[in-house]
């Protein structure tokens, strides 16, 4: 498979070329060059193929051209020693849980994967690749978990101050590791503004090796895919009617993941969201993209420290504006409506819902005409462990989720050994010492 630029659709690259420069020089975002048929390796696995055995298959018919299936299967028994969990809640409804990785979120799958594929092609291109990256919690733990002992690979993690967490430190460099974090005497917004100088600098990016671990990057944003074939392998002896998935609108991320598993043949009926600024629906009750008026040539490049999925997702509408029109059914979801829907999962099902995995429940009961229509199912799909979101859970149901061992290590907090200003020269310097 090769990857083209959303800003630029004539110009290919292979995989190795997207996940190492993972910027298009252009400002877009990688994006599939064309559709895969992968029906056949699809519909071949069932109930009992595991979730690294749906991965390595389906990297190794994706990126035939370049992993053998030796490699693709090594690729994905490195990353996933881990694998989502499928519950039926009843007949209509099901529930995916993608928060059993090591650090309890749905990012593990992405990291996990990317890293594992960074330290293949580093070996066979025999190179090294670094990351640089703000975080404020779980995402830093996810790298570091992901990149540890990885040989070609090293991360720099950004902190606010007084917001790093969830680190061992045998993972430091200074201690052997490959992993630096680093404390930023200022705000999120003063870590993502270096990330964002520091990658717009093509000289720096180049000199490095530097690449991304956020769905800015292809990588990261393909393993996501695997979710849906995943389900659907648990579900095809089960159900012969109509599938959806109902998700958070988040940063698009899982939507348009979903929308790649479509193109890859993967058998689905739709998508339901939740609205947002950009993704509503209209008078006549569908999608539509507000931001889609304003052509992508003439705007700026997109901000490689905030990923934003919905340039993909208008990169597809742009082609087949009346199919994704077909597949994507977002609902309008008020503060009252996640409430309620939290509610309801926990007094029907007894299970402790995210406000993100609220909203999205929320939308599939505003689209239950539709999905009942042809006797269908929904598939909810949460994306972070519960835990993480306990205060509003509480304020919602009345009761707190069950806090694990594992969750209560990323949310504990360490103190920083080193610490720098919100300059974009700190951390060139760090990039020296890493490259000595």
């Amino acid at each position: 498979m090769q990857f083209v630029s959303t800003r630029n659709p004539d110009k290919k690259v292979s995989f190795s070329k997207a996940v190492l420069d993972c910027i298009p020089s252009d400002g877009g975002l990688y994006t599939p060059a064309y559709e895969e048929n992968l029906s056949s390796w699809i519909l071949y696995m069932n109930e009992n193929t595991s979730f690294t055995s749906i991965a390595g298959s389906l990297t190794s018919a994706l990126i035939k051209e370049e992993f053998s299936p030796i490699i693709s299967e090594a690729i994905a028994t490195n990353a996933f020693p881990f694998e989502p969990v499928l519950n039926q809640l009843d007949d209509r409804l099901y529930h995916l849980e993608l928060y059993h990785g090591p650090t309890g979120s749905h990012k593990d799958f992405g990291i996990s994967y990317l890293a594992s594929c960074l330290e293949h092609i580093c070996i066979m291109k025999e190179t090294e690749a670094v990351v640089i990256t703000d975080t404020t919690g779980e995402t830093g733990a996810s790298i570091a978990q992901a990149f540890k002992n990885k040989k070609h690979l090293k991360a720099v993690l950004l902190y606010p101050k007084g917001s790093m967490r969830g680190l061992s430190p045998e993972t430091f460099v200074w201690n052997g590791g490959n992993i630096y974090p680093v404390e930023v005497n200022g705000s999120i917004d003063n870590c993502i503004e270096l990330v964002r100088q520091i990658y717009n600098d093509r000289s720096l990016v180049e000199k490095y090796g530097l690449t991304l671990a956020n769905t800015s990057n292809i990588g990261r944003l393909l393993p996501q895919t695997f979710f849906y074939t995943f389900a659907f392998t648990r579900l095809k002896n089960r159900v012969c009617s109509d599938i959806f998935y109902a998700l958070s609108s988040s940063n698009y991320g899982n939507l348009i993941a979903g929308l790649y598993s479509w193109k890859f043949s993967l058998p689905v009926n739709g998508f339901i969201t939740d609205c947002t600024a950009s993704l509503r629906v209209n008078p006549a009750n569908m999608c539509e993209l507000t931001d889609a008026s304003i052509p992508l040539s003439k705007r700026g490049p997109a901000n490689p420290a905030v990923p934003s999925n919905l340039e993909r997702l208008e990169s597809l509408f742009e082609t087949s504006p009346a199919v994704m029109r077909g597949l994507v059914f977002p609902a309008e979801v008020s503060k009252d409506d996640q409430k309620a829907a939290a509610q309801k999962l926990f007094k029907d099902y007894n299970i402790k819902v995210s406000p993100q995995t609220a909203d999205a429940y929320a939308a599939a009961v505003k689209r239950t005409e539709m999905i009942e229509e042809d006797g269908g199912v929904v598939v909810l799909i949460s994306r972070d462990h519960p835990a993480f979101s306990a205060d509003s859970i509480r304020q919602m149901c009345g009761e707190e989720p069950a806090m694990p061992n594992h969750i209560a290590s990323v949310l504990k907090k360490i103190e920083p050994e080193k610490v720098i200003e919100p300059e974009k020269d700190a951390v060139v310097s760090i990039l020296k010492e890493l490259k000595a």
